[in-house]
C-alpha cells in the first residue's frame, strides 16, 4: 500500500535508489559550500522539493509518538531506516533553501530561474483530490507529493536549458536526482514479480513521468561522460 511505506520491503534497488538520492544532496551541498555560490541551482525546484517532503514525511510524527510511547508493534529496522532517511531529506532540503536565500542569495541566477511553480502546483493538488487510494488528509497530501515530486525537477530542468551548461558537480548532483528515480522503476519492478498482489499505479506513473523528464538530460550527460568534457552542455533557450 501506498500509506506510509511501512509494509515495503528492503531490496538492493531500494537501497541503492536511496543512497543514490542521498548522494545527490551531498554532492549539491558539497558544490555549495566549495563554490561558495549557488549559480545554476533552481530555488524553485528546491521550494517544491521542500513541499514534497514536508508533506510525504508527516508521518513522522507518528514515529516519534512509538519511541516516546515505546510502541514495538510500530517500531521496526525498518522503520528506524525510513524515518532516518527522512529526517536526512529533509534536513538536506530546507539547509540548501537557507543557503539559497541567505548567504549564497546573491550568486542566485533569478532572471534565469522564472517557472512558474503555481502551475504545478494547482494541478497536482486537483489531481491529488480526484485521483487517491482513499480519501483521507494523509492520503491526499501523500499523493499530492507524489504527484508533485514527478514534475519538481522542471524548474531545474528549464535554468539548465537557459544555462546551456553544468559544471561537473551540478551534472552529477541531477544525474543522482534523476537516476535515484530510475533505480526505484526497477524496485517496482523487482517487487512486482516477488510480492503476491503487489500493485501501486499511483507511484508508477508518476515514477514513469518523473524519469522521462530526465530522458533528454541523461543524453547529454552520457555524452559528456564518453567525450570527456569537464561540463555538460545542452541547447540552449532564450529567457
Amino acid at each position: 500500500q501506498s500509506t506510509w511505506g511501512l509494509n515495503s520491503i528492503m531490496n538492493i534497488f531500494r537501497l541503492a535508489a536511496d543512497m543514490l538520492h542521498l548522494a545527490s544532496f551531498i554532492i549539491l551541498l558539497l558544490r555549495m559550500k566549495s563554490e561558495r555560490s549557488c549559480r545554476g541551482i533552481s530555488l524553485k525546484s528546491q521550494i517544491l522539493y521542500a513541499l514534497v517532503f514536508t508533506l510525504r514525511y508527516l508521518d513522522l510524527f507518528a514515529f516519534l509518538w512509538a519511541l516516546v510511547t515505546l510502541d514495538t508493534e510500530y517500531l521496526s529496522g525498518l522503520v528506524f531506516y525510513n524515518s532516518f532517511m527522512k529526517v536526512l531529506f529533509l534536513s538536506s532540503t530546507y539547509y540548501i533553501l537557507y543557503l539559497m536565500y541567505g548567504e549564497l542569495r546573491s550568486t542566485y541566477d533569478a532572471p534565469r530561474d522564472t517557472f512558474k511553480i503555481v502551475y504545478l502546483i494547482a494541478p497536482c493538488a486537483l489531481l491529488a483530490l480526484v485521483i487517491h487510494e482513499a480519501f483521507g488528509v494523509f492520503e491526499i497530501l501523500w499523493t499530492f507529493s507524489i504527484y508533485l515530486e514527478a514534475v519538481a525537477v522542471m524548474p531545474q530542468l528549464l535554468l539548465l536549458q537557459r544555462t546551456g551548461e553544468a559544471d561537473t558537480l551540478s551534472a552529477n548532483y541531477m544525474f543522482a536526482v534523476g537516476g535515484y528515480r530510475a533505480l526505484y522503476l526497477v524496485n517496482w519492478v523487482y517487487r512486482y514479480f516477488t510480492e503476491p498482489h503487489y500493485t501501486n499505479w499511483i507511484v508508477w506513473i508518476a515514477g514513469l513521468v518523473q524519469t522521462a523528464l530526465f530522458a533528454d538530460f541523461f543524453y547529454y550527460y552520457f555524452v559528456k561522460v564518453m567525450s570527456g568534457e569537464s561540463k555538460l552542455r545542452l541547447p540552449t533557450t532564450s529567457v
